[in-house]
């Protein structure tokens, strides 16, 4: 079984998809191996696997944690999201810009998004299950966000008016986190 890279994006954002067998009882897939992610160059050393579930129209994000950093393979097990990534790395040729693509429980795609990368998604199907290996362990001193729709982002989000955290409607532009200390943690190369 291969896990196949399908695009790359953003200098280190990874589009994967699993190969998928099929029959009439349903289906078997490996969504992660270690020997394979390390050939293909990306991390093997996942500390933590995180599920939620939400609702059509909710946006979550754009969330990331700078200590420890944390980097994410996301997959749709359930519904279909628009998953999104944009790149805080300061001096990257690709700073502020963004990543977005459709995943399902049908399409089986996978994002990884190392960390330096600001995450979140999107709901488009009823609710959707989304689940997410993370390369370092949830601390809520030392994460943040940027806001959803920064104009200086541009992010095409599918949802006009989606249902929001309160966290998220407060977070920080992409220009007012880059005037933080704790930006400097993320720097290209990483």
């Amino acid at each position: 079984m291969q896990i196949q890279i399908v695009s790359r994006h953003l200098n280190g954002l990874v589009v994967l998809a699993p190969e998928v067998f099929a029959d009439e009882r349903g289906f078997f897939m490996e969504v992660f191996r270690a020997d394979q992610f390390h050939d293909l160059g990306l991390p093997v050393d996942f500390v933590q696997d995180n599920h939620s579930r939400s609702q059509q129209g909710v946006l979550r994000g754009l969330h990331f944690q700078w200590q420890p950093p944390m980097g994410k393979l996301m997959r749709v097990t359930r519904g279909s999201a628009y998953l999104v990534a944009v790149d805080i790395r300061k001096g990257s040729p690709s700073l502020g810009k963004w990543f977005g693509i459709e995943a399902s429980e049908r399409n089986r795609l996978q994002v990884y998004a190392p960390a330096g990368f600001a995450r979140g998604f999107c709901v488009l199907s009823d609710a959707a299950e989304i689940q997410y290996k993370c390369t370092g362990t949830y601390n809520s001193r030392a994460e943040s966000g940027i806001l959803w729709n920064d104009p200086a982002l541009g992010i095409d989000w599918p949802v006009k008016e989606p249902i929001l955290s309160e966290k998220d409607t407060r977070a920080p532009t992409l220009e007012q986190w880059l005037a933080t200390p704790e930006s400097d943690r993320f720097t290209y190369p990483s």
